[in-house]
């Protein structure tokens, strides 16, 4: 939630969407990082939408985390897994076997996909933050019906005063 208060799922239409299509992008694609033009191709296709990401995956700390630089982002539960996972082999590595590794072979080691329980965890989360977000917005407006009641009250006295005359 941003600092004034208001949920960014609330303030933008297609916000739950959006973070859910990122949780589905993220917790499968063989690299868990990449930069903010790079989620945008894997997201929607486009990646000069890249700013537009950034901005998603800056207001929703829950899923996701941006690197040191704020360069690149990644999703917060897939950090968790060693980086010992070789998209091309498409097999998770001993320490001994990533350790023997070259730098050049180190870059083709990544962090484990999310299983699909992970990734129903995540969504059902993002799911339920949003209709909290909704509950919370319909609670702070309880006294508006009281305060259009008393103003039409205020109003409607007001004319049978100004009638009668």
């Amino acid at each position: 939630m941003e600092a004034s208060g208001k949920s960014p799922y609330l303030e933008n239409a297609n916000r739950l969407a959006d973070v859910i299509a990122a949780i589905q992008a993220m917790s499968t694609y063989k690299f868990y990082k990449l930069p903010f033009e790079g989620w945008a191709d894997r997201i929607v296709g486009d990646g000069t939408k890249g700013d537009y990401w950034k901005n998603v995956f800056e207001e929703h700390p829950e899923f996701f985390r941006l690197d040191g630089p704020r360069e690149r982002a990644s999703l917060v539960w897939r950090r968790q897994y060693p980086k010992r996972f070789h998209v091309d082999q498409e097999r998770l590595l001993s320490p001994e076997a990533y350790g023997v590794l070259t730098d050049t072979e180190k870059k083709r080691v990544s962090r484990a996909a999310l299983t699909p329980a992970d990734i129903k965890t995540l969504i059902d989360t993002a799911i339920n933050l949003h209709s909290r977000a909704i509950d919370r917005q319909r609670e702070s407006r309880w006294w508006m019906p009281l305060l259009s009641s008393a103003v039409g009250g205020l109003i409607g006295a007001v004319l049978g005063v100004w009638f009668k005359k």
